[in-house]
Parts: structure tokens; sequence; C-alpha cells
């Protein structure tokens, strides 16, 4: 590994590693000691940096929230997995959610994806604020064909205005998961603005 800087989350420990950013690393005569060496950055943790303290009672405003959301209801989806940073919701393969192929829609995909890192990123706000999402990037990468649908999301980066999320949907099919669909995300934090 070549020399770096280590830079140490205050809030939550995490370390990330910088190689080689803005000239660092270089060899004798001002040459990168790799090629790629003056581009490369390492980042060594899921959640990086300014990770706010969470609400200690996350999980059941995230829970309640999602009951109130009419649209996960109508494709029956659930939200199993609650944790700080991190959800997941599973969609069961029914004849309401199709596309003509017999496969779910893209958009029903685009849906769980969607919540799937939108209440992710509400783990990590405070009681008082909510979110929303201002843009989103999916690609379906295989067919959305098995029993059961389920979308990780995940936070990546957690600021105190926009928070950065990613999520994958994998289709259920005889207990073996196959991805289907990858999605990046910006979340907007509403401070002090709650839900209807």
């Amino acid at each position: 590994m070549e020399e770096g800087i280590g830079v140490k989350s205050l809030a939550t420990g995490a370390k990330m590693s910088l190689h080689n950013f803005a000239g660092l690393g270089r060899r004798a005569g001002n040459q990168p000691s790799h090629p790629s060496a003056s581009r490369r950055v390492e980042i060594t943790n899921t959640i990086a940096l300014m990770t706010p303290t969470p609400d200690p009672l996350f999980a059941e405003r995230v829970r309640a929230s999602f009951t109130r959301q009419n649209a996960m209801a109508l494709i029956q989806a659930t939200l199993p997995v609650i944790e700080h940073g991190r959800t997941e919701i599973h969609l069961p393969h029914w004849g309401g959610v199709e596309q003509q192929h017999g496969f779910v829609h893209g958009g029903v995909v685009g849906m769980i994806a969607d919540s799937a890192g939108g209440y992710a990123a509400m783990t990590m706000v405070p009681a008082t604020a909510s979110v929303l999402t201002v843009e989103y990037k999916m690609n379906l990468v295989a067919p959305a064909d098995g029993e059961m649908l389920i979308a990780r999301g995940q936070v990546v980066r957690s600021g105190r205005t926009l928070i950065v999320t990613q999520a994958e949907v994998f289709a259920v099919k005889d207990s073996h998961e196959t991805l289907c669909a990858l999605m990046q995300q910006t979340i907007m934090v509403m401070h002090d603005k709650g839900e209807k």
C-alpha cells in the first residue's frame, strides 16, 4: 500500500484513507509513484465522515412513515429490516406488479429501490426532520423475475443537508438471489419539517 493521509471521522470513529491526493505520494522528480496515483482516492467506510447521531427511536419513526406511505401498501411491499444507515424492503411477485413479459415492472423496481434508500437516509436524521428524494439514477441489470424482490438501501454519505444512498434490488427465485437493479440516490434533509 502506498503512503497516504489517514483521516478519522470524529462522529463515527470511521477511518478514511486518501492516497496520493493533490500530488502526495510522488517519487523524487515529481513523478507519480503509480500512473493513476494522482487520481486515486480510497474510502474504507460506507457511512463516511459527517454521520449525525441518530434519533434513538429512528426505527419506530421509519416504520410509522412506511405505514403512511400508501404506494407501498398498494404494491404489497413490507419493511422487515431497519438499521442505522440501512433498510430492506420486500415485495412479493404478484400479478398486480407485472409487466407484459411477466417480470416485475421496472417502475415498481424503482419504487422499492427509492423507498429503501430514502428510509436508510431517514435513519440518520434528527426526529424533527424528514427526507425527500431529489434525484436517483437506476440501472436495470437483469429481469426482475422471482417469487420476491428484495431492495437493500444503505447510506453512502450522510451530511446535514444532503444524504447519498445506494440500493440494490435482488430477485429471489428458489432461494437464490439475482441482482436485477442498482440505484444511486440523493436525498434532501428537511429540517424541522414533519410528514403529513
